[in-house]
């Protein structure tokens, strides 16, 4: 069996995966729960909306679990809130950052930069809503190749770095 290439280490309920059980990629997440939460956008009579996180493996982007250079792609997507009530459907949705958001982000690149191959490509979205972008990019030494702004009010942000060759 050819093992995956492609990795999502911030999975959460996989919202932007078209094809949620790709054979191909290893979705992880440090949460595994099924949350309902108040929101009342959604329709629902009782005013509630359920969300499954079901991670292939639990991890931390931190401190991946993967040798160096294993993925061609690296999908990094993780959580973008500083502020969220505790029953908060958007804190559910994306997960919240801690306190110590710089550091966490800053090893969450690392660990990403890691574990991709040389040549590698790493997706990063982020949406800027509590923390902007320069913000988040001043907190990695590599600079994106390109980008693309999307979103209600152009707030999150697709950009795609690539791994430098080993020398």
């Amino acid at each position: 069996m050819t093992p995956p290439r492609v990795l999502d280490p911030c999975s959460g309920s996989r919202m932007m995966w078209f094809d949620r059980a790709h054979h191909d990629v290893v979705f992880g997440d440090k949460r595994r729960e099924t949350l309902t939460v108040t929101d009342r956008s959604h329709g629902k009579v009782d005013g509630t909306r359920t969300l499954k996180v079901d991670p292939d493996m639990l991890m931390d982007f931190r401190d991946l679990p993967f040798e160096d250079n294993t993925f061609r792609l690296v999908a990094f997507d993780p959580p973008h809130l500083v502020r969220a009530g505790p029953r908060s459907w958007l804190a559910a949705k994306y997960g919240k950052l801690g306190n110590d958001w710089r550091d966490d982000l800053r090893q969450g690149f690392a660990e990403c930069f890691r574990v991709l191959h040389p040549d590698g490509v790493l997706v990063f979205k982020w949406n800027e809503t509590q923390v902007k972008l320069g913000e988040v990019l001043a907190l990695t030494p590599c600079r994106p190749l390109f980008g693309n702004t999307s979103g209600k009010k152009a707030g999150t942000h697709w950009l795609v770095f690539m791994k430098e060759r080993a020398t």
